[in-house]
């Protein structure tokens, strides 16, 4: 059953009100839900309520508190994803697997090998938040994605420790990530980054390898760029838990 997130202002005692029309016309004209049935809701804080609608009309909502109770879907440490840019469907994809995936920040990234125009990849933040916050609401995350606009490497570099920086590439990259993991700083973040379909340019591994970063290889096969960030996020989060 997917969630949808409301604010403190829409929390009435042992009642929920809704107040924001997106919400309320999403549950009311596309889901077409009615008096009696239950759906979820959750606050910033994590908190997860399952509701009985108990009363409808035109803008309005109201639903009873079955249960109140902290969310556990959320990653027990912090993992970010650098996605270069896709083409649209790809990219919609791409922001899907990531977020259901517990990646809590979502870079964008320009690589040279890109195969959409430069100029048809700006101003999107708020279109792939809306994605975003699409699978959020579909996989029941406690935690918030955040996915960026267009930003370069070096930006988003700077945040992190280089030894918790994975990029994953079709070549050169020798290790897998459980190699990769025994000098992971595993009280840090950790940054995942994924390459377009055409994989990263001569230039852009000089770049990684200028940097002392580590590549990862997901194996022989070759996936399509959404696949790879489910297998590489995934590879992460399980070594994470078994290094522990």
């Amino acid at each position: 059953m997917p969630h949808f997130l409301i604010s403190k202002e829409e929390i009435k005692e042992d009642k929920i009100e809704l107040i924001d029309k997106e919400t309320i016309d999403h549950l009311l004209k596309s889901l077409r839900v009615k008096k009696g049935e239950k759906v979820k809701f959750i606050d910033k804080d994590e908190n997860v309520y399952l509701t009985e609608i108990i009363e409808t009309g035109k803008n309005k909502l109201i639903s009873k508190i079955i249960t109140r109770e902290k969310s556990i879907r959320k990653l027990n440490f912090e993992l970010d994803a650098a996605i270069s840019v896709l083409k649209p469907d790809a990219m919609h994809l791409a922001i899907q697997n990531a977020v259901q995936a517990g990646a809590k920040k979502i870079y964008t990234v320009y690589s040279d090998n890109a195969a959409v125009k430069y100029d048809s990849i700006l101003n999107k933040k708020e279109k792939w938040q809306k994605i975003g916050m699409e699978a959020f609401k579909q996989c029941e995350r406690a935690d918030i994605p955040e996915i960026y606009d267009v930003i370069k490497f070096d930006e988003i570099f700077k945040n992190y420790k280089k030894e918790n920086i994975i990029v994953f590439a079709e070549k050169y990259a020798k290790e897998d990530v459980k190699e990769i993991f025994d000098t992971i700083n595993k009280k840090e973040r950790i940054l995942a980054v994924f390459g377009p379909e055409g994989g990263f340019s001569e230039k852009e591994f000089d770049y990684f390898k200028s940097k002392n970063i580590k590549l990862a290889t997901l194996g022989n096969l070759i996936l399509k760029a959404p696949n790879a960030i489910t297998a590489g996020l995934f590879g992460i989060i399980t070594n994470y838990d078994n290094k522990r």
